[in-house]
């Protein structure tokens, strides 16, 4: 069974940092593309990054180019999302999830989440 169990989110003031953490159980890492999702209250799910494991292809949303990296530790099953410079519209929860095989960006293809994780970003 697929599992993720995210950790990391919390407060911290606009400019400040946060590493989200999504450690995977129940399935190889090496075969699936990990998406970032961040849903913010009164508004709808959106995506942030994903990677696609098997080649590294790693994809962000524009609102958080150059700021936001998402990378893999394939011995630790973790997926990381390090947030630098963050602003008080990057408050929301945030969601990692899975998909075998290829990278998409839409919340729709993937089919394996976590619980999500709360990131509040105060001004």
């Amino acid at each position: 069974e697929v599992q993720f169990v995210e950790s990391g989110g919390g407060l911290v003031q606009a400019g400040g940092s946060l590493r989200l953490s999504c450690a995977a159980s129940g399935f190889t890492l090496d075969d699936y593309t990990i998406g970032w999702f961040r849903q913010a209250p009164g508004k709808e799910r959106e995506g942030v990054s994903c990677i696609m494991n098997s080649d590294g292809t790693t994809i962000y949303d524009d609102s958080v180019k150059g700021r936001f990296t998402i990378s893999t530790d394939n011995a630790k099953k973790t997926v990381y999302l390090q947030m630098n410079s963050l602003k008080p519209e990057d408050t929301a929860v945030y969601y990692c999830a899975a998909r075998y095989s290829y990278i998409v960006t839409a919340s729709s293809g993937y089919n394996a989440w976590g619980q999500g994780t709360r990131v509040t970003v105060s001004s």
